[in-house]
């Protein structure tokens, strides 16, 4: 009797695979060329299909040879090594900073993708190298002025640029006054005699000193005569005047029957100021 040997063959072709190399797939048996006739990915470098012999490196569903494993920019092996995906391309991370991050605007180094950095008008900084140009501290998320080319935290803005106020010497940023050439504070620029406030109000000086109208013309002014009230002078008020005494036009009539003396004829008898006709009998 003949020995039946039980045959062992290629799942897909039927070759015998006695004494050759064969790969097993799903408990079924290949032979080399079958296995990569069906089963090889093909590389994405060299378009080949990367045999059973082969290490198959797989990224997102596409293969390659470990040989045509490289940066498409520097074509240095990626393998065991970091690397960034662009438009389809691999790059290590050198070329992918070069290519794809910013510089920074300070130390004109790359910005590494995933480092901290800081933008304005198209610029940008790293996160420590976006700093006060006068103080040499780091911004931050704090405010900034930018000024000449250069980015200054507010405190040292104003110390380097603001104007300061003549009467507490701190800087003014929003919304001063000038008065006699120099800066003020809204705040700051305030009637002599009462305090208040006098931007956006009538004022008058005296001395260098300004006044509102009201505690001005209580210091200052000339006394009417007449009602005692005082006499401005301002805004075109008129008054006559006679022997260093003043009268509001109104006030100035005659002390008996109040006809108003104004361009008339006028006695006087003692204080008072009479009418020729009520004066006639003095």
């Amino acid at each position: 009797d003949t020995t039946m040997t039980e045959r062992f063959d290629c799942h897909y072709c039927n070759e015998s695979l006695f004494g050759k190399k064969y790969i097993l797939k799903e408990d079924s048996p290949y032979c080399v060329k079958c296995y990569e006739n069906l089963y090889s990915n093909t590389c994405e470098e060299c378009k080949k299909p990367i045999g059973a012999d082969c290490k198959d490196l797989s990224y997102k569903d596409r293969h390659w040879h470990e040989t045509c494993f490289h940066c498409f920019q520097c074509k240095n092996s990626l393998v065991d090594k970091p690397f960034a995906a662009k438009e389809e391309h691999l790059l290590c991370t050198d070329c992918y900073s070069n290519e794809y991050s910013s510089k920074c605007n300070e130390c004109k180094k790359t910005i590494m993708p995933g480092t901290r950095k800081m933008e304005y008008k198209g610029n940008s900084w790293h996160e420590t190298c976006f700093i006060c140009y006068r103080c040499q501290q780091p911004i931050g998320t704090k405010s900034f002025i930018p000024k000449d080319n250069q980015n200054f935290c507010v405190p040292c803005y104003e110390k380097q640029f603001a104007m300061q106020c003549v009467q507490c010497k701190k800087a003014i940023t929003t919304g001063g006054v000038t008065y006699r050439e120099q800066p003020w504070h809204k705040e700051c620029f305030v009637c002599t005699g009462c305090k208040k406030q006098l931007s956006g109000q009538r004022f008058t000086s005296r001395d260098e000193f300004a006044y509102c109208l009201s505690c001005f013309c209580n210091l200052y002014a000339k006394k009417c005569a007449g009602c005692t009230n005082p006499i401005s002078g301002l805004g075109g008020t008129k008054y006559i005047s006679f022997e260093e005494r003043q009268w509001h036009n109104d006030c100035f009539n005659c002390k008996k029957c109040s006809l108003s003396l104004v361009g008339r004829g006028f006695l006087t008898e003692r204080d008072d100021i009479l009418c020729p006709e009520c004066g006639k009998d003095i």
